[in-house]
């Protein structure tokens, strides 16, 4: 499967907030989306999803058997969507049973993520941290190639940060494609990256264009490259699982 993306532009409230997106994904391949608070990087994984609509460009989908792209993919938002008052292991079997192409057991998705004791938890007991673990559990539970994350390591200690890593690199290893955006480095093998910077407007124009982060700003400016994360890249070492002290999450 081959994701495209050319010249993507967003606009939110009739602002314009990024123009000039383009990337191509292929399987194995990772995308890691920076960028501070309010540059779009939420509002790309979004359109890629099907959340919003682009105000212009093209997303194209080859060889995905006629699939459609949103039946091509996990996406894992800010929010968890998960139903407190079901358990971990019950809300996995929900998103296996919607989702179909099963793929792990939910209690062999929750010991994936280090939670196969907390399988008969309502959700609503558990930490941030061991929510979010649920939530990325859903991964694991149906095949989808590709995996919009945003912001994946939030609210997860040091341990859970390495063990995501680890799922992430075994899910391109099979072919699987990743879309993330965060602020904390990922840490992922050869990934791209793509910074979405806020543009500077003359003086003279500040406050005009339709900007959404405040006057004398214009749409977004898009870098794509490498990812700037040097422990990311062949002959660096990447983070040993286990390393570091384990917090509450």
């Amino acid at each position: 499967m081959r994701l495209s993306v050319n010249n993507l532009a967003c606009e939110r409230g009739e602002r314009r907030i990024f123009q000039g997106v383009s990337f191509t994904l292929l399987p194995g391949e990772a995308l890691v989306i920076t960028g501070r608070n309010g540059a779009g990087k939420s509002s790309l994984l979004d359109i890629l999803a099907g959340r919003l609509h682009p105000a212009s460009g093209a997303i194209l989908l080859d060889d995905a058997d006629e699939r459609t792209l949103p039946e091509c993919l996990h996406y894992v938002g800010h929010r968890d969507a998960l139903k407190a008052a079901l358990t971990a292991e019950e809300n996995l079997a929900f998103a296996r049973d919607f989702l179909g192409n099963p793929a792990l057991k939910p209690r062999e998705a929750l010991d994936a993520v280090g939670l196969a004791h907390a399988a008969r938890l309502p959700v609503a007991y558990l930490s941030a941290g061991q929510r979010r673990r649920v939530a990325l559990a859903r991964l694991l539970v149906a095949h989808r190639p590709l995996w919009l994350l945003d912001e994946p390591t939030s609210a997860l200690d040091t341990t859970s940060q390495e063990i995501l890593r680890l799922i992430l690199e075994s899910h391109r290893e099979g072919g699987g494609m990743v879309a993330a955006s965060t602020h904390s480095p990922l840490f992922l093998k050869d990934a791209k990256e793509i910074r979405i910077e806020r543009n500077p407007l003359p003086p003279s124009s500040a406050g005009e264009g339709g900007e959404r982060s405040g006057p004398g700003e214009g749409p977004s400016l898009i870098e794509l490259g490498p990812s700037h994360d040097p422990r990311s890249r062949q002959g660096h070492p990447l983070p040993q699982r286990g390393e570091g002290k384990a917090g509450e999450g």
